[in-house]
């Protein structure tokens, strides 16, 4: 249905408080342990739900509206769905026959389980191993998709996109000031909870640090796209000039969020993280040529920006921090050292069983226990890849959708770059597109998607992608 008309009936603070907890809701998702505990996740699908049926309570009394962006993004938004519907199937019972065909190995499992209990097999049974895991990642699915409607329909003007790009630099710096304080004072405590693992490591609030790691990579990926959007697009032609511009980025907060980035990189670097080290260095640059290529007039001061990256950034405070030591942990990897190669090994021998429909969403560690081989030590509740977790729960059907997802976005991304001539979106596509592409490399060798408050960020990216194509240039309402 089309709205469009009734945006002249739209007041400007209609869903600004709908708007601001948005906000509040991305600066609390990383405090509670990434809101990775049962506990924190159900207080995001709470919060997330409530934001939602109010901006339904407000379409209803003709407050909000489905803005264009919305509208524009309607095929992404459908890829969106049908991940979300088909979480949903994996939870319900199904004709046992249509079981049968869809996944062999789920309908002899059952059979197998009915049997050795000595009850009646039933009619219908679910696709997923455990239906209440699934159910449990369905509720979680769906806060996933309503944020990344919330992102189009709530960040819908430019101030609004400047705002939100703030607040999440505000996060990113809140977790690196903490976990780089903690590692350095010797404090070591988490969210009121002192550390029990990853001591003399930057963590933040997260347990983990390749967490704090992935988290960190796309705050800066939003802050360096932010600071892209502050330069000038004219030079400078005189000493005065120049002068007054030093002056107003000092006053306007160029210089703090600059610093500001800084202090990600400190803690990045003082998470020891080698992919996540790895992903920033290597995203950061590579989006930087290919912003330089892509975008036809790209602002003075890119050039210093993206120098002062590689130079102040890397050398000067990686050195200063430890990038030896992540460099080190590089060298030093072994295939002796690490189980998590087993692991991928008997993922895959997992996947082969459940190649179309998966094992269900939300059931990897307790379907895994079967694969595991005895060269394996500890448990092992994730893959430490994202591509094969989402493969062995999900299947053909549900990995194709999110490749679908994700690839939609990037490729948003690249065509705002090029497309767009205003610089705020050319530079939150540059965020996108770097941000993506540094969880796409990280995901490699960990499970930050698993994480809520990674997995809400790296959704708001995806829809920063689309934004930046398809935002009016002076929307207003």
């Amino acid at each position: 249905m089309n709205f469009r008309s009734n945006s002249n009936k739209v007041r400007k603070s209609s869903d600004r408080v709908l708007f601001f907890a948005f906000l509040a809701l991305f600066l609390w998702l990383p405090l509670p342990f990434g809101s990775n505990t049962v506990w924190a996740i159900s207080i995001m699908e709470i919060w997330v739900f409530a934001l939602s049926i109010a901006w339904l309570v407000q379409l209803a009394r003709n407050k909000v509206y489905f803005n264009s962006t919305f509208q524009k993004s309607h095929f992404v938004l459908l890829i969106f769905l049908c991940f979300v519907l088909w979480v949903f199937i994996q939870s319900i019972p199904l004709p046992a026959n249509i079981v049968a065909i869809l996944s062999p190995e789920t309908y002899q499992i059952y059979k197998s389980t009915y049997q050795i209990i000595d009850v009646a097999y039933p009619s219908y049974i679910p696709l997923s191993l455990s239906k209440y895991h699934s159910y449990s990642a369905f509720q979680e699915t769906l806060s996933y998709f309503l944020i990344f409607c919330l992102t189009f329909l709530l960040v819908r003007n430019s101030r609004r996109l400047r705002l939100f790009a703030i607040i999440i630099i505000i996060s990113g710096i809140i977790q690196a000031v903490y976990g780089s304080v903690m590692t350095l004072s010797g404090l070591e405590y988490g969210f009121f909870q002192e550390k029990t693992s990853y001591r003399n490591l930057a963590t933040g609030t997260f347990v983990n640090r390749n967490h704090l790691a992935g988290y960190l990579e796309m705050c800066l990926a939003i802050g360096i796209g932010f600071y892209l959007s502050t330069l000038h697009t004219t030079q400078s032609v005189s000493k005065n000039e120049f002068l007054r511009r030093m002056i107003n980025n000092f006053l306007e907060g160029k210089i703090q969020v600059r610093i500001g980035l800084v202090i990600m990189v400190i803690a990045l670097v003082l998470t020891h993280s080698r992919m996540g080290n790895s992903a920033f260095f290597f995203s950061a640059p590579f989006m930087g040529i290919l912003f330089f290529i892509i975008v036809k007039n790209p602002p003075h001061g890119t050039v210093f920006l993206f120098a002062s990256i590689l130079i102040i950034d890397i050398l000067i405070v990686g050195a200063w921090f430890g990038i030896d030591k992540v460099a080190q942990r590089l060298e030093n990897t072994s295939a002796s050292r690490e189980t998590r190669d087993e692991v991928v090994r008997d993922t895959i021998t997992m996947i082969k069983d459940y190649p179309i429909t998966g094992s269900g969403g939300g059931t990897y560690n307790i379907s895994f226990l079967r694969y595991r081989g005895d060269d394996i030590s500890g448990y092992y509740d994730h893959a430490h890849n994202d591509y094969l977790e989402f493969l062995a729960e999900y299947g053909f059907i549900g990995m194709s959708l999110l490749i679908l997802l994700v690839m939609s976005s990037l490729l948003n991304a690249f065509f705002a770059l090029y497309r767009r001539k205003k610089l705020l979106f050319q530079s939150m596509a540059y965020s996108s597109a770097m941000g993506i592409i540094a969880i796409l490399i990280h995901s490699l060798v960990d499970f930050n998607l698993q994480i809520p408050a990674n997995a809400s960020l790296f959704v708001v990216l995806l829809a920063l992608g689309h934004i930046s194509l398809k935002l009016k240039t002076h929307s207003h309402h």
